[in-house]
């Protein structure tokens, strides 16, 4: 599935979230160990919200970040914009749905005036897109001089010791527990081959720099398969 292109991989990927919405959470914190919250955490951190401030979580899915934004600072805006409208619709029943905006997004077209957001979060998006430049010039176009973009994805397992352990976990762990937890292993064989094919974090962070955001840095987490990058939108 991770092989397909264009826009087939584009119809693939939105209907494969709108199947696995109910148990995307559940799924989610197995997957993880439960360190999937953590790392939410740290994306709001990074994303240093203004008192008052507005932020957009694309690929919101059931609104994690979203959420984790308001708790952290309860005066902000939050949009939550994604292009699965069953992932969005399970996020509006969860506590703090209603606190959130909900849109429907293409990340490759952002339904959004220039300059309007003060931080832009995605989780998990970047490997999904099939065009990560064009992604990146949209969250680049939406933000406020000085605003920042803090992305949560995957990495491809680095080459060391524990290398192998991850491709089994990767390969035979994940989509076991797809097809016992959520009844779709075709998802979730896709997302571990996409996590293997995307970008190694130097070559993400190098994409960012090229769309224009200055300041960017990343932090490594879970044995370096996950990443949490940031940048900043020039103030001029």
């Amino acid at each position: 599935m991770a092989q397909l292109q264009g826009k087939e991989r584009a119809e693939y990927v939105q209907s494969m979230f709108d199947r696995i919405a109910r148990r995307y959470n559940l799924m989610n914190r197995v997957m993880t160990f439960g360190q999937d919250m953590r790392w939410r955490r740290y994306v709001i951190k990074q994303a240093k919200l203004p008192v008052g401030g507005k932020l957009l979580d694309l690929a919101t899915g059931t609104g994690d970040i979203a959420f984790e934004g308001l708790r952290a600072e309860p005066t902000i805006t939050a949009v939550g914009g994604d292009f699965s409208v069953g992932m969005m619709l399970v996020g509006q029943t969860l506590p703090d749905g209603a606190r959130v905006k909900w849109v429907g997004a293409d990340a490759l077209n952002l339904p959004f005036p220039d300059a309007q957001f003060d931080a832009v979060t995605s989780g998990y998006l970047m490997r999904n897109v099939i065009d990560i430049p064009r992604a990146l010039a949209e969250q680049l176009r939406v933000l406020k001089p000085g605003g920042r973009v803090v992305v949560l994805d995957t990495s491809p397992p680095p080459r060391n010791l524990l290398r192998p352990f991850i491709l089994i976990h990767l390969r035979y762990g994940i989509p076991l527990l797809g097809r016992l937890i959520s009844g779709n292993a075709d998802a979730y064989n896709y997302l571990p081959e996409s996590t293997q094919k995307f970008k190694t974090p130097d070559e993400l962070a190098a994409l960012m720099r090229q769309a224009g955001f200055q300041n960017v840095q990343y932090k490594l987490f879970m044995f370096g398969t996950m990443a949490v990058h940031w940048g900043d939108r020039p103030r001029s």
